[in-house]
């Protein structure tokens, strides 16, 4: 009787596990495990930092009214909420994709305008990191908007899409 009780618990543990996974991280549009990989040794950042792609970086965000962005959030931030901006260079395939920890809105700016972003996926059982969007860029210098975060830290990665 105890082995047919083990054996059921290992099959119904098997089966929640299973079911776990494909509500969590799997629900994203694409893999995120290199951002889950490198969000757990993201080095800290403070607002006006460089991003470098292929790394991710710990921001300690600033109050949202007392950060100067290139071109107003195209989501206005609420009160009492976070940001900060940073630059990055677009390497010549121009495709990036930020995946950010927590929730907050992010906006990418080329020559003075907000890019609209070509995908986005967003997941909120998904430990470690909630969302991760992707921009179609030209080659060059770009800058990043972070606004609307509820914590005053947030640990976004750069890379280029699989």
């Amino acid at each position: 009787m105890k082995k047919i009780v083990v054996s059921l618990f290992a099959i119904l543990a098997g089966s929640s596990l299973a079911v776990a996974a494909d509500t969590g991280c799997d629900a994203f549009k694409w893999p995120v495990a290199r951002e889950q990989a490198l969000f757990q040794s993201a080095p800290a950042a403070q607002p006006g930092a460089a991003l470098t792609v292929g790394q991710a970086v710990d921001f300690s965000l600033a109050a949202v009214d007392t950060v100067s962005f290139e071109v107003p959030p195209d989501r206005a931030p609420a009160a009492g909420t976070f940001g900060a901006t940073a630059s990055v260079t677009v390497p010549p395939d121009g495709e990036l994709q930020f995946s950010l920890s927590d929730e907050a809105w992010i906006d990418v700016v080329q020559d003075g305008r907000a890019v609209k972003l070509a995908a986005f996926s967003g997941v909120k059982t998904c430990p470690g990191i909630r969302k991760s969007v992707r921009f179609k860029l030209s080659a060059g210098p770009a800058t990043v908007q972070l606004s609307g975060a509820r914590k005053a830290d947030l640990k976004v990665a750069v890379l280029t899409p699989e």
